[in-house]
């Protein structure tokens, strides 16, 4: 198997891990634990060079937006701006050390130029 298959395969478990742990309110260190080496999985395998800069503005969008609260939601749909919470967070959690993986290659591949 092709090592982008396996970051893209990677990204996809990430998306369902986040969602299903989003519905299900499964907030356990073992769901940290995976979406933190997934994250570090897709950031090793599935970011080009010439990807670097739009995965670093996509991350920072992705966790700003994870510390935003939609708990007030609940007041009109019960439960739904908790779940909302719990997905982005957990996207956060998994796209940060990604994002930390991907800049610290970009600012080797900047320190390293002549």
């Amino acid at each position: 198997m092709k090592m982008e298959k396996v970051g893209e395969l990677a990204f996809l478990a990430v998306v369902v891990i986040a969602v299903l742990a989003g519905l299900l309110q499964a907030s356990t260190a073992w769901v940290t634990v995976l979406l933190v080496l997934l994250g570090l999985v897709v950031g090793f395998l599935n970011v080009s060079e010439k990807e670097t800069a739009p995965f670093l503005i996509a991350s920072i969008a992705l966790v700003v937006a994870a510390t935003a609260t939609f708990s007030s939601i609940d007041t009109v749909i019960g439960g739904l701006g908790t779940i909302i919470d719990t997905i982005l967070n957990n996207v956060a959690t998994f796209v940060a050390p990604a994002a930390v993986l991907v800049a610290l290659k970009a600012v080797y591949t900047l320190a390293s130029k002549k």
